[in-house]
């Protein structure tokens, strides 16, 4: 089974992409490959003469499956089902032509679109990570993301939070991380102050690649600021108990609305205590659209 993936270059796309591909790779009987193929090398009108040749120099291997995810992806995934007629059409996002145009659109929750013979709904958008049940008992991970169109950064509220969950974890190995949205200011005012004894701070800068993964398969734990929605399903899907750090809202919106939903439907808490925080649900997104891929 051969995956091709329409790439527009974007890390976050191209984390659902594999996502999906790697949960396909468990779960097929038989060898599933994927080659990722960069927009730039797809030019619209080089794939509507490929339509009639019904092949492309571009692509190395037939595909059984296209993949694309991001705006710019989408006509091409479209144009490359016409070359490969044999192929399913898979776009994860909330495509700006007709759903039937793809074989299946996969489409989180929150965009407000109903599933139905073409759309799979997830809640949050898909990511490669697999718990691999590594969580230490008392170790604690606080992700801080930034402003936003419908976020701004209020350290005040952060910086009480952070020293909540510190004096109700006395016991704790506490990291904190940044994202780079985070600003440059914060990390000065909390170094200065008696929370920075506490605390094993990681800018975002000084960390690796794949370095917060690791952290959330070692976490008992995860704190993220609400503005960090994806990172929010990441620590879903890790396996960890996850709780939300409040910051200001500019505006209300189906994202804004998407983390209330999952405060009420109980998958995550505003509390800021391991023991008030909600069990992990073994949540699996990824798996279950590759289980309904599969069968069909």
């Amino acid at each position: 089974m051969h995956i091709v993936y329409v790439s527009d270059g974007k890390a976050g796309h191209r984390s659902q992409a594999i996502g999906l591909y790697q949960a396909m790779q468990r779960q097929s009987i038989e060898a599933v490959t994927f080659e990722e193929i960069l927009i730039d090398q797809l030019p619209i009108f080089s794939l509507l003469l490929a339509t009639f040749k019904q092949s492309t120099s571009a692509v190395a291997q037939s595909p059984d499956y296209i993949f694309g995810v991001g705006s710019h992806t989408q006509l091409r995934v479209l144009l490359l089902g016409k070359v490969y007629p044999q192929a399913k059409t898979v776009i994860m996002m909330k495509p700006n032509f007709p759903f039937t145009w793809f074989n299946y659109a996969i489409i989180p929750e929150h965009d407000g679109v109903e599933a139905s013979a073409h759309v799979i709904t997830t809640k949050g958008a898909l990511n490669p990570i697999v718990n691999e049940q590594r969580h230490q008992k008392n170790r604690i991970l606080i992700a801080l993301g930034g402003s936003s169109k419908r976020h701004q950064w209020n350290e005040e509220k952060v910086l009480a939070s952070i020293d909540e969950i510190v004096k109700k974890h006395p016991q704790a190995d506490i990291i904190l991380t940044t994202s780079r949205r985070t600003p440059n200011a914060f990390l000065v005012h909390l170094n200065e102050s008696p929370l920075a004894s506490h605390l094993h701070i990681f800018p975002v800068e000084q960390t690796p690649q794949g370095w917060i993964f690791e952290e959330m398969q070692k976490a008992e734990a995860v704190w993220v600021t609400e503005d960090s929605v994806s990172m929010i399903f990441e620590a879903l899907t890790a396996g960890c108990k996850v709780g939300v750090i409040e910051i200001d809202r500019v505006k209300e919106d189906r994202i804004t609305l998407s983390i209330d939903q999952i405060i009420q439907s109980n998958l995550v808490s505003n509390q800021t205590s391991i023991e008030m925080l909600v069990e992990p649900h073994a949540f699996k997104e990824a798996e279950r659209v590759a289980t309904c891929l599969l069968a069909k």
